[in-house]
């Protein structure tokens, strides 16, 4: 059994949780609770490290310190003090809290390895994740702590820190509280750490999996809506949809860039703007790139984040600790915590994400330039001069675009030592995982200046009526409260309605179509 889902909690199984899983808990607070299945595991693993535990010979993570000091061998009197004095030290995370949804997905996906049964942790421990979890518990993870390597350890500490009882947590009314406090108003009791256990809560992938897994989700509904937007650009643009044919697009077959050709055209099916210009007084031979090329762009992106889902999944299905129960009971010291297979699809990604905003960026531009609009006015002002239109909205979008390409350069080639060279090459995961969440909302804010410029260059093609999906688009615009063409009004206000109906799914909804 993998996981199960009730119309209250996911069931955490020895399997891989799915995506859905994570968002649903993470982001919905759905409850959790382990299997029995997944129980009985887990016992049967603890019983291999309970007799390692008793051997006169050093085992590390049992009977040893960790990294730089794994050569110590730890009596037995001491052994629980040492798993309090790793948590303790490893909760060394500063800066602004991180926020609830990545705690969660990183409390469920270090869930979903205890339950593996490959990490030697007693059963009462994992239960102790799983009812913090339920109860919605959010222990106090900070923004830098982690290099990616050995886990995501400074945050992950945080949440074992809270188990233990101590630091600082949210309750489910988002509360500030102690953690103790916390765990005894929602009936449960801190859980003190037995050998092995220390190291079984913290090195994982868990917070920047988290992360990419949340990117994905929010990335599936923002590479639609640019399609969205370019659709209602090239229409706003008089442009041609003819580039967007299936058989032309069937020449170059990345699967990413058919969607998005197939999208546009049910997009602007239909449309009377584009319908206005399509007999032979219209001389125009080839739009601007950022028409013409929208399919091949954000086709690209469509399979980067394919390729970052498929490296997701394989992580989903790992189960990630040093040292490690085989299945034929084993010990093992290994490297499967290091996050480079996660950082490297994290940092194409915020790539696709810089390219992706660029392209719309110049095509809201190209609006409000009256030397390429075909006949649209000045920034699309009521009275050029005297009014001034998008022109300072374009600015917004143009500052956000040049900050995405600095969140682009990698964050995973800039490994840096640590614990005394033990520690001598890292990822960056973690680092690379929030400048994407980062540069998610900056492609948002991108799309939705786009959105909003194009409804109103829209609505001066009038008469000619737009199809029917771009015209419910802007239509849903103005229902949201943005009025149409005037004189000029504090744009700010009208900017982030457009950005909550971009990320709320609101612009996806109001087309109408099942759009890939």
């Amino acid at each position: 059994m993998s996981t199960a889902v009730d119309t209250q909690q996911v069931v955490v199984g020895s399997g891989p949780v799915t995506p859905e899983d994570v968002v649903r808990v993470a982001r919905d607070g759905c409850g959790v609770r382990l299997s029995e299945e997944a129980l009985a595991g887990i016992a049967a693993t603890r019983a291999v490290v309970e007799r390692l535990a008793d051997d006169d010979r050093p085992h590390y993570g049992v009977s040893t310190g960790f990294g730089a000091l794994a050569t110590r061998h730890i009596p037995v009197d001491q052994r629980a003090q040492l798993q309090r004095s790793l948590i303790r030290s490893h909760a060394a995370g500063s800066g602004p809290e991180v926020e609830r949804e990545v705690v969660r997905a990183l409390m469920l996906l270090r869930l979903s390895t205890l339950a593996t049964g490959r990490t030697g942790v007693r059963p009462e421990t994992a239960r102790g994740y799983a009812a913090m979890l339920d109860a919605g518990i959010t222990p106090t993870v900070h923004e830098y702590g982690s290099l990616g390597c050995s886990g995501d350890l400074a945050p992950l500490s945080s949440i074992a820190l809270a188990l233990m009882g101590e630091g600082t947590v949210r309750d489910a009314a988002g509360e500030l509280r102690p953690a103790a406090e916390a765990l005894a108003a929602a009936g449960l009791t801190p859980v003190q750490l037995a050998e092995k256990e220390g190291l079984a809560l913290v090195n994982g992938t868990d917070g920047m999996l988290g992360m990419l897994l949340l990117a994905l989700a929010d990335l599936r509904r923002l590479l639609s809506t640019a399609d969205v937007s370019a659709a209602m650009s090239v229409e706003a643009l008089l442009g041609s949809d003819a580039v967007f044919a299936a058989d032309l697009q069937g020449l170059r077959p990345h699967p990413g860039q058919a969607d998005s050709a197939a999208n546009l055209r049910a997009l602007l099916a239909g449309s009377g703007v584009m319908a206005s210009h399509r007999g032979p007084e219209c001389t125009r031979v080839q739009d601007a790139y950022s028409l013409r090329c929208a399919p091949q762009v954000h086709g690209a992106a469509r399979d980067t984040a394919a390729h970052a889902a498929t490296v997701a999944e394989r992580e989903l299905a790992a189960a990630i600790d040093n040292p490690v129960v085989t299945v034929d009971g084993r010990v093992e010291s290994n490297g499967n915590f290091h996050g480079a297979p996660v950082g490297y699809v994290l940092d194409f990604l915020a790539i696709a994400v810089a390219d992706v905003a660029s392209m719309s960026e110049r095509r809201t531009d190209r609006m409000l330039d009256a030397a390429r609009s075909n006949g649209l006015p000045p920034f699309l002002a009521a009275d050029a001069g005297v009014d001034s239109g998008h022109m300072i909205a374009q600015y917004t979008a143009a500052g956000i675009v040049s900050e995405l390409k600095r969140l682009a350069v990698p964050a995973s080639v800039d490994s840096i030592p640590s614990s005394a060279m033990q520690e001598d090459h890292v990822s960056m995961g973690w680092a690379a995982a929030r400048k994407l969440r980062r540069a998610l909302d900056g492609l948002t804010r991108v799309l939705a200046i786009e959105v909003l410029t194009a409804a109103r260059a829209l609505d001066l093609r009038a008469p000619l009526q737009p199809a029917t999906a771009t015209g419910a688009v802007r239509d849903a615009v103005r229902a949201a409260g943005v009025p149409g063409p005037g004189p000029d009004r504090h744009l700010a206000p009208e900017i982030e309605v457009a950005v909550q109906l971009v990320a709320d799914g609101a612009v996806l909804t109001a087309t109408g179509l099942p759009l890939h």
